[in-house]
């Protein structure tokens, strides 16, 4: 330092010249100074710090020209010298200010000139202008002439780089305004002093017009201030763009790009001045300015360009918010110019002409101006009006094309864009695609549960909708929310102004005329403009060159919705009245009534008005004008219609109505007056009395005939008071209700229905009076009647009568006694003379009659309850029991001793209870348990007496003991296990084939009715019949063993845990029933093969319906069998027989299986083995021998046990079942001719007559099929000719077992196929050849039937034949036994109704008492004679009728409902199609009637359990299934618990079956689910706290439903299976709500694991997030809930979750305002670390857009919610109640678009992101652009309230 010394102290001398030679001393040693001593040395710094810090002007002066000096020379860096300046500015007086600036500003240029203009800095506080800025307020001025050196001196190395260079600056200089009072001085001074230089330098300005223009958003604009130094700004732009456009001009370079510089700042003006509309009277000079900036590109000849379209909506949006005139006049203008410069001084419009274009907008707002009061503003209005006309004529009548969808990610929108997309979308967009807008947000916040995904309404239709509600709601005085304030204040104009356009589309139109009227409805504000609007519209749809005439009437009738305000109704009004003039034409005028009358409709204020037109003399002053006499009439009618006291006022007008001779204005007034009586202003009597006279001739003309009977209802009240007059009213409506048109039925239905309806209305006992025979005649209408809509009508009538009926019923009548036929008086006195001399050698000659017929009781007991009487009774029945067993002989016959068996139940059954009614009185027990006590000593005394009888007796002792456990109740299940140990031993020992068969059969049936635990001894059972089938030499023990089989699958797979049970899985190695089934089909498949050598094929083809188990059964059969040999089957065909009866016996469990093509192959089987069984199309054949013959006599008495249950399963027709019947009739008759002998023959003729005779029974006992009686008799007589003729005894048997089992006797079926009923009125009593129902009953064959049975009876009481005696015998008493058998068996019935018996009771009704009369009509509905089919509507009304019935009489229901099942298809040819009726209705009511009365009658009650049975149900067409499972609750009522449990099973088992529910298409399975969503809630709804076993089935079958839900999705355009959806979705939900909320939180809880998932099991998670929305919205669960999901929500991939955020939004628009905000905060916290930020995004985005003012207008679309982001947030967080939440979301907004950003600029350099960023998902990358412009955009939107630095941060950002 010492040596700059001296030089320093020179400085200090007085004298300026020295001083500046000192200065330039040191800074020339400074540059040869060695390096000790130089500029970077301390010394050297020291000294040039002195001098630039000195108090001397021309030390400092010279000081700084050294140091730039040095600079230049490159002996110090510029940097150097900048901070050497900058630091003496800092401490530098006022004086010097402006002189360091300078040396900056010289350094600045020369550094951006070394650099070639590359020159930058890392932060903008680090831009040496912005130091100088910030650090020296007195450097502002001198700062701007360095900015404008520093462009003027390096304009040459680009103005692109100058500008560039100096962005931070500019960005600081901008920004600070708001945070400086003087630094907006300073901007404007920079701005216009750059602005000036342009004018200097016009072709190097397009870039700093430019870079100023993309400065513009940035100025602050937040009160009046700042928008007029934006003034001032914009002025300086324009007019420093005006000079250089010019200049470009004449010079004819740049101009392209100057045009669209110009188009960039007239945008950006007018956008930023749209927000200006708060600061009141400063919008003129900017659009003043902006049409100074287009007159600039208009004059010199500039096109117009497609991008000023941005520019126009903005100009559209100011309009709209303009109140002022001045503003209103300069808009216009505005537009006025852009409307000539785009289309021409012409209006010629042809180049836009197939696009809708945004001007279009402005017809509304145009037309709401020409109400103004200024003459300027009026004229303005009319002259755009004129152009947007001609523009809307050449859009309406040029073809117009949907615009195709611009590829890409959708532009950033602004206020005006939004409006215009919404119209376009309207405009080109399916008219019903509602689901795709932000307005089912608010039609969701009804709190009403409608869905937002719903897609039956458009988008006019919901705003109408949402419209009218807030109209209510202001009018209910209830509170509005926010939102919903916002949207009456700021969204109606807009709203009108794309209704306004939305009027002239082709199917759009009448929604959008409905949606203004609603919008007009709640502000009064638009309703003047409205009126204008109205006859603007007027005019365009009667211009000739549009064809919308249809639009005219819709258009009138907004006219009456303006008046919902007082100021609009002299307006409204006195626009109709000139429609009213007397010269206007008739049609006119007549609608000018209409108008008039619903303008009073809206507002009362208008009665004085329409009062005057409606007054009487109307009538008869334009009585020549029909129509307005009609007009005139029907608004009377709408009067007294809605304010019966006004109805009051015109009374006279009403009485002249009636009076007039019109028929329809009569109508009308009858009409009129209904309605007041209705309201009970006018006494109905007292005005009949006068208008009586009056009413022309309704017999004639149906309209007069239904208003009379709209009329004649309201005579119900006070008919009692009025008898004479009432009973003419009853008369008129009787006459109407009968009155026949040929030909005009359809005309006339109306009127016949509401003559029906009327006659409802009156007392029963009153229309009785009046009417003669009323109740039979109106059965016989009821039966007589085609028409639906007559039917309906009806139903109501009769089910008044019905309930009517059984109030009054007399109570307690004895019931009148039917007299028997002669059969049972024959049948009554058997058992007198057939043992009437009470011997016991009786018991030994007639063993099975005694078995059925008497009891063994000692007469001379007389010790009841005593030990002495047991042992007395047991011991009687112990005896007869030995006596029997050794005389009854069953021949190796395995039909004898089936029908042994069936007569030893008798014999036990009343065994069983002598020994219960014998027990000690004394001793406490229970009846099961004395039951149980007495089966056990029965059951011991039989195996004792088996095990030392000889073999006759063993056999019959056998079968015995299975009977015995047969009859047993469940609770006797010890006894049954013992009985089955005994029996098993006795199969497997290897000897005694007497005791293996009979044992084989016995075991069989004990299988099928062991306790339902008892899973390990029925498996034995089972088991033990396969091996011993199996091993066994003889045929007969295999026969047996195989009808065993089949009888143990009797109970297969009638449990819930039959398919998989883990008690019968540990025991039998994991066997379950449908194992056991398919071991026993295989098994007998295979030995029927085997033993009658068919085709190998025909046999294992049923196997095959069944996978190989691996339990190894069937290669054990294989090896036993494969050396059989079947030489010697023919001499025991029984055996065969009984293999084949066991196959037919596993259909049922088969179809239990769901192998319904098995229980068609063995029918087909069964039929193919019968000889002249084969179908019509292949001929008959004749008998013949072969394979098959061997396995015809088992397959006679087989089919029909597999008929009975094909046609109670709807798998057999009509034509099937007579073919089937001809076939026993000629296989008999071809028996019976050739008169051979020999086993197999009598053994046939034996089976096909038993058979012919079961199959009888079955088909006219089921009731479902007609048999003509010629050939019913003709088979009795065959089996008349076996009896009768010498044949064996067995034939002779046959014979008699046919006839007694074609009266349903039933002798050798051990399973009731139908239980025994009473039908004595089973047949009308008239002759017919077709017979349907018991052969008992029937009338035609009664007198052939008791003729047979006196044959068999003379010959049971004494003939030669002692064998012929015994089973003629035997044959009376099965007829007997299953005619007067009192015995009742609930033991085995599994379908008892909670409530205990569900048995018929017998009920009493009167022979004129319509329930008996319906009941008997439907009983003998005929369907196979033509003349007397009903009508399928007819029977449907009967059947809805009964089934409201309070009884019904007794009467086998089952059989009439399965006739009403099949009557539909059977008549369907017959009856022209109704569209009014849909297909399966009938069959459907059938199921509700069985539903309705299940509970006291067994047979719907069996019904029912077939029908929900899920081998069954899944063979029903879909509207029953449908049916049954939306009546599942009905079904809980009627079955019992242990069967309900399978219910739920089933149909959880329906669900989940591939083969039956996903066989249906999308649509029927939704609708499935959808049905079995209303059963459950039904269930769920009735449920109480005693039911929580059943609702936990419930809730296991909602968790298989939902997993089979679609998700709710958001399509673009609703169709029927969306619809679908979205109902399955609303059911699923109200079942939820009514669920138990611990297991519906259980159930919905997402858990880490599910959060990790992907693809389908996301779907699963996506719907537990849909369902806990949905919940939440309804109120069911809190938010908590799903607040728990928000951060997983957020940070999963979009693509999936999209539906879940729609829903999640809807369920916030409920929630309190402190929730919402802190939902906003938390979607903008999380998209900060989300790994997928557009997920996030787009929930904001959601959020703000259904919370911000332009939620009516938003589309629910994925990339468009992210481009309405900058509007929707930053005018939701603009309100008032929003603004406290914004100082915690725009900083969390900003982090997140400083992370978006430079994961943008990392991905465009193709850089991995470093590791102290939150990683982004790889699929976000191709959205990194399109995410960043969208958070920009929004922060800059919401700059002001971020801090200084952040917003340097935000300007300095690139966004492409």
């Amino acid at each position: 330092m010492d040596s700059y010394t001296p030089l320093l102290e020179k400085t200090r001398v007085p004298q300026p010249s020295l001083q500046k030679y000192a200065v330039i001393s040191i800074f020339l040693k400074l540059r040869s100074a060695p390096k000790y001593l130089d500029s970077e040395s301390e010394p050297g710094r020291e000294a040039i710090s002195q001098c630039l810090h000195s108090t001397s002007p021309a030390v400092v002066d010279q000081s700084v020209r050294e140091l730039c000096s040095l600079v230049t020379d490159s002996k110090i860096d510029i940097s150097r010298g900048l901070l050497e300046l900058q630091s003496a500015l800092e401490g530098s007086g006022p004086k010097f200010v402006d002189l360091f600036v300078k040396g900056l500003g010289y350094l600045v240029r020369l550094g951006f000139q070394r650099s070639n203009g590359k020159w930058s800095f890392s932060a903008t506080e680090t831009h040496p202008f912005v130091k100088v800025l910030s650090c020296r307020p007195h450097a502002e001025s001198e700062l701007v002439q360095q900015v404008l050196l520093f462009m003027a001196h390096n304009k040459q190395l680009g103005m692109v780089e100058v500008c560039e260079f100096l962005r931070p600056f500019l960005n600081y200089s901008i920004l600070r305004v708001p945070f400086l009072d003087t630094s907006s001085l300073f901007a404007r001074h920079l701005i216009s002093s750059m602005a000036s230089l342009c004018c200097s330098i016009p072709l190097e300005a397009m870039p700093v017009l430019k870079m100023l223009t993309d400065y513009l958003p940035f100025l602050p604009h937040k009160n009046s201030q700042d928008f007029r130094n934006f003034i001032y700004f914009a002025e300086y732009m324009v007019d420093a763009y005006t000079v250089v456009l010019r200049h470009l001009a004449g010079t004819g370079s740049l101009i392209a790009e100057a045009h669209l510089c110009g188009l960039e700042l007239f945008e950006k003006i007018l956008s930023i001045s749209s927000a200006a509309h708060m600061h009141s009277g400063l919008i003129e000079p900017i659009l003043e300015l902006s049409k100074h900036l287009l007159f600039a590109q208009k004059d010199i000849g500039l096109h117009y360009l497609p991008k000023l379209s941005s520019a126009m909506l903005t100009l559209f949006i100011i309009l709209v918010q303009s109140e002022l005139e001045h503003e209103q006049l300069s808009t216009l203008k505005l537009l006025h110019l852009l409307l000539k410069w785009k289309y021409g001084n012409e209006y010629v419009v042809d180049r836009t002409a197939c696009v809708l274009s945004e001007e279009l907008l402005f017809i509304f707002p145009v037309i709401s101006l020409l109400s103004s009061p200024s003459k300027y503003v009026k004229g303005a209005a009319t002259d755009l009006l004129a152009m947007l006309e001609k523009l809307l004529v050449t859009v309406l009548i040029a073809p117009t094309h949907k615009p195709s969808k611009e590829a890409g990610y959708p532009s950033l929108s602004t206020p005006g864009s939004i409006v215009f997309r919404i119209l376009r979308h309207l405009w080109f967009q399916d008219p019903y695609s509602s689901s795709s807008f932000f307005l089912n947000f608010a039609s969701s916040g009804k709190t009403d549960g409608k869905e937002i995904h719903g897609v039956s309404r458009s988008w006019s239709s919901e705003l109408r909708e949402y419209t009218l509600w807030i109209v209510e709601r202001r009018k209910s005085s209830l509170p509005l929310s926010q939102p919903q304030e916002r949207f009456i204040t700021g969204m109606p104009l807009l709203l009108c102004a794309i209704s306004g356009v939305l009027v002239m589309h082709q199917s759009l139109g009448s929604t959008a005329l409905d949606s203004l009227a609603a919008i007009a409805t709640m502000d009064p504000k638009v309703g003047a403009q409205l009126l204008l609007a109205i006859l603007f519209y007027n005019n365009m749809f009667t211009r000739k060159d549009i064809s919308c005439c249809t639009m005219l009437p819709k258009l009138l009738t907004m006219l009456p919705a303006l008046a919902s305000h007082s100021m609009m109704i002299p307006l409204v009004v006195q626009t109709i009245l000139p429609m009213l003039q007397k010269d206007a034409k008739p049609t006119l005028y007549a609608t000018a009534i209409r108008l008039l009358c619903q303008t009073w409709e809206t507002n009362d204020r208008a009665f004085g008005s329409l009062q005057g037109v409606l007054l009487p003399k109307g009538f008869t002053e334009l009585k020549s004008e029909r129509n307005i006499c009609i007009s005139m009439a029907a608004s009377i009618r709408d009067v007294c219609r809605k304010n019966p006291d006004r109805g009051v006022d015109l009374i006279l007008s009403v009485s002249s109505c009636i009076e007039n001779k019109d028929p329809v204005i009569q109508a009308l007034g009858f009409q009129s007056l209904a309605h007041l009586c209705e309201a009970d202003v006018i006494d109905f009597y007292t005005a009949w009395d006068v208008i009586a006279k009056h009413v022309l001739d309704y017999r004639e003309d149906t309209v007069l005939a239904h208003s009379i009977c709209l009329l004649l209802r309201w005579g119900a009240i006070d008919a009692e008071a009025y008898p004479e007059a009432s009973k003419n009213v009853l008369q008129i409506l009787w006459s109407v209700s009968i009155s026949g048109h040929p030909g005009l039925e359809s005309q006339w239905a109306k009127a016949r229905a509401s003559s029906l309806e009327a006659l409802a209305q009156y007392e029963i006992s009153h229309i009785e009076q009046n009417i003669q025979d009323f109740k039979k005649r109106t059965t016989e209408l009821l039966f007589s009647e085609t028409n639906i809509t007559v039917l309906r009508a009806m139903e109501e009538l009769q089910v008044k009568i019905i309930t009517y009926e059984h109030l009054t019923r007399r109570r307690l009548v004895k019931e009148k006694r039917v007299s028997g036929s002669k059969i049972e008086k024959l049948l009554d006195v058997f058992p007198q003379v057939i043992f009437s001399s009470g011997k016991r050698s009786d018991t030994r000659e007639l063993p099975g009659a005694a078995l059925l017929c008497l009891s063994f009781t000692p007469k001379d007991v007389n010790t009841l309850g005593t030990s002495k009487g047991l042992r007395d009774v047991h011991a009687g029945y112990e005896k007869a029991l030995l006596e029997i067993a050794s005389s009854l002989q069953l021949s190796r016959n395995i039909f004898i001793a089936l029908i042994s068996l069936q007569s030893w139940k008798s014999f036990v059954r009343r065994w069983v209870r002598a020994d219960v009614l014998s027990f000690d009185a004394k001793v406490p027990s229970v009846l099961l348990d004395k039951t149980a006590k007495a089966a056990s000593d029965i059951l011991k005394s039989m195996i004792k007496a088996a095990e030392e009888a000889i073999p006759r007796s063993a056999e019959n002792i056998a079968l015995a003991i299975g009977a015995l456990c047969v009859v047993l109740p469940p609770s006797a299940h010890a006894v049954k296990s013992d009985a089955s140990k005994f029996l098993l031993n006795w199969l497997v020992q290897h000897e005694h084939e007497h005791r293996k068969w009979s044992a084989a059969i016995s075991l069989g049936l004990i299988s099928s009715c062991l306790h339902v635990t008892d899973h390990k001894q029925k498996f034995e059972n089972i088991t033990g019949l396969v091996e011993v089938m199996c091993s066994s030499n003889s045929t007969l023990v295999r026969g047996a063993c195989g009808l065993a089989l089949g009888f143990s699958c009797h109970d297969l797979l009638t449990r819930v845990d039959a398919g998989d049970n883990s008690d019968m899985d540990k025991e039998t190695g994991k066997m379950t029933e449908a194992d056991l089934l398919g071991m026993i089909v295989k098994a007998l498949s295979l030995m029927i093969g085997q033993l009658t050598q068919l085709p190998s094929d025909v046999m294992e083809s049923l196997s095959a319906y069944f996978p190989p188990n691996a339990f190894g059964i069937d290669m054990n059969i294989t090896a036993e069998l494969s050396h059989e040999n079947s030489d010697d089957s023919l001499e025991d065909i029984w055996g065969v027989a009984g293999l084949v009866l066991g196959l037919a016996s596993s259909v049922g469990a088969l179809y239990r299986a769901g192998a319904h093509d098995a229980v068609l192959k063995i029918k087909d089987l069964i039929i193919s083995w019968i000889p002249h069984m084969t179908t019509p199309v292949q001929g008959s054949r004749s008998f013949s021998g072969g394979s098959e013959i061997v396995l015809s006599v088992g397959s006679c008495l087989a089919l029909p046990i597999v008929v009975e249950f094909c046609q109670r399963l709807e798998l057999m027709d009509d034509n099937e079942v007579r073919h089937l019947v001809n076939g026993y009739r000629e296989l008999i008759s071809e028996l019976l001719s050739v008169k051979k002998s020999g086993t197999f023959y009598h053994s046939l003729l034996m089976a096909s007559c038993i058979g012919a005779g079961s199959l009888l029974a079955c088909i006219l006992n089921g009731g479902l099929h007609s048999l003509e009686v010629e050939h019913v008799k003709g088979l009795l007589e065959l089996f008349r000719k076996c009896y009768s003729n010498p044949y064996p005894p067995l034939v002779h048997l046959s014979g008699m077992l046919g006839v007694v089992n074609a009266m349903g006797a039933g002798a050798g079926i051990l399973v009731d196929m139908y239980p025994p009923t009473s039908m004595q009125t089973a047949y009308e009593h008239k002759e017919s050849r077709y017979l349907m129902g018991p052969l008992l009953s029937s009338p035609t064959c009664e007198q052939h039937l008791t003729s047979l049975m006196q044959d068999i009876f003379l010959v049971a009481q004494n003939s030669d034949d002692h064998q012929l005696q015994q089973y003629a015998a035997w044959a009376v008493s099965f007829l007997r036994n299953h005619l007067f058998s009192k015995e009742v068996c609930n033991f085995d019935n599994s379908i008892n109704s909670d409530g205990g018996g569900s048995k018929s009771v017998s009920q009493s009704f009167a022979d004129d008492s319509s329930v008996l009369k319906l009941s008997s009509w439907l009983m003998h509905l005929n369907s196979t004679e033509t003349a007397s089919v009903a009508h399928v509507g007819t029977v449907i009304t009967v059947i809805r009728c009964l089934s409201q019935a309070p009884r019904l009489p007794a009467l086998d229901w089952g059989t009439i409902i399965r006739r009403c099942m099949r009557y539909e298809a059977q008549v369907a040819e017959l009856f022209p199609t109704d569209s009014s009726l849909e297909k399966g209705t009938l069959r459907e009511e059938c199921v509700k009637f069985s539903l309705a009365h299940a509970n006291k009658f067994d047979q719907l009650l069996s019904f029912l359990d077939e029908l929900s049975n899920v081998s069954r149900f899944r063979t029903l067409e879909l509207k029953l299934q449908s049916c049954l499972l939306d009546h599942l609750v009905d079904l809980i009522k009627v079955f019992s618990g242990s069967r309900l449990e399978k219910v739920f099973d089933d149909v959880r088992s329906y669900f989940s079956s591939v083969t039956s529910y996903q066989s249906h298409g999308t649509d029927e399975r939704s609708l499935l689910r959808i049905s079995c969503w209303k059963g459950f809630y039904q269930c769920l709804d009735e449920a109480s706290l005693d039911s929580l076993e059943y609702i936990s089935q419930i809730e296991k079958g909602m968790e298989v439903l939902f997993s089979l839900m679609p998700a709710m999705q958001l399509p673009a355009i609703g169709g029927v299976g969306q619809l679908r959806t979205v109902e399955e979705w609303s059911e699923a939900v109200r079942c939820f709500r009514k669920a138990r909320k611990s297991w519906l939180l259980d159930f919905l809880q997402v858990s880490q694991e599910d959060l990790q998932q992907r693809d389908g099991q996301l779907i699963e998670v996506m719907k537990k997030v849909q369902t806990k929305a949905k919940l939440v919205r309804i109120g069911s669960i809190p938010l908590t809930e799903l607040g728990r999901l928000k951060a997983w929500i957020l940070n999963t991939e979009s693509n999936g979750m999209w539906d879940a955020l729609i829903e999640v939004v809807a369920a916030l628009q409920h929630a309190d305002g402190s929730v919402k905000r802190r939902w906003l905060v938390d979607a903008v916290e999380i998209s900060c670390v989300s790994s997928y930020p557009s997920m996030a995004l787009q929930f904001l985005g959601l959020l703000s857009g259904s919370w911000s003012k332009y939620m009516p207008l938003l589309i629910l679309d994925q990339d468009t919610v992210l481009s309405d982001l900058p509007v929707t947030l930053s005018s939701l967080l603009s309100d008032s109640s929003w603004g406290g939440v914004a100082e915690f979301v725009v900083p969390s907004l900003f982090a997140s678009t400083e992370r978006i950003y430079n994961w943008a600029i990392h991905i465009a350099r193709c850089e991995d992101l470093p590791p102290d960023m939150q990683p982004i998902d790889k699929s976000e990358n191709s959205m990194a652009v399109f995410l960043l412009r969208v958070m920009h955009c929004t922060c800059v939107s919401l700059k002001d309230y971020l801090p200084l630095e952040k917003q340097l941060k935000l300007a300095n950002m690139v966004v492409a």
